[in-house]
Order: C-alpha cells, then structure tokens, then sequence
C-alpha cells in the first residue's frame, strides 16, 4: 500500500501528489473538527444549543403523540356512546373508533406542517 511506505526522495510523481493531497485534505479535517468541537462546548457550562433542541423536539414529539391520541380517544367515546344509544354493538364504536384513528393521523399532518389547516384568511 503506497501509505505504509514514505515515497523515496526525489520521487514526486502522482503518487507523491495524491498522498501530499491526502494529507492536507486530513489536516483540513482536523481543523474543521477542532473548530467543531469548541462550538460545541459551551464556555459558561449551561446548558449547550444540542439540550435546547433536544427539549424543543420531545415537546414537539409530546404535542403530536397527543394530538394522536386524543383524536383515537374521542372517535371510540364516540362510538361506544352511540352503540350504548342506538344498541348497534359494536358496528358504532369500530367505525368511530377508525374515524377517529383518520382524524388523529390527520391531526398529526396537520400539527407536523405536513397539510395545511382548512382556515384560510
């Protein structure tokens, strides 16, 4: 491997080249990872920009997991309510339960930005 080798002196043809090239592309790598590394850490140790957006994505993941649910809960309330009136078990609580699962994914792609909410201005 032309690595284990240092080329003999004298020699600078293309191999020469690209393992000088390949040592300067490592060097750049090593900046760009120590220039990485002292943004990361934050100089008054409170809490870095990485805590903060973990913090804001498990709110954002707490919104759309209840936005989620709460559509699924309200569609079987539903359709238990209308099976205990109407006596159509369970055909009322199957089908608000699969509506209210319809309304809960389309909560969550909503909330998410994914569809646009039906008001308009």
């Amino acid at each position: 491997m032309a690595g284990d080798k240092p080329p003999p002196s004298g020699t600078n043809g293309p191999a020469g080249s690209r393992d000088q090239e390949l040592a300067k592309r490592l060097h750049d790598l090593g900046d760009r990872l120590a220039v990485a590394e002292k943004a990361r850490q934050s100089p008054s140790g409170e809490a870095g920009a990485g805590d903060k957006a973990d913090a804001s994505s498990l709110g954002s993941a707490m919104r759309l997991a209840g936005e989620f649910v709460s559509g699924v809960i309200v569609g079987a309330a539903l359709g238990w309510g209308v099976d205990q009136f109407f006596g159509t078990k369970p055909w009322g609580l199957m089908i608000l339960l699969l509506l209210g699962f319809a309304a809960g994914v389309m909560n969550v792609m909503r909330a998410a930005g994914f569809v646009r909410s039906g008001s308009r201005k």
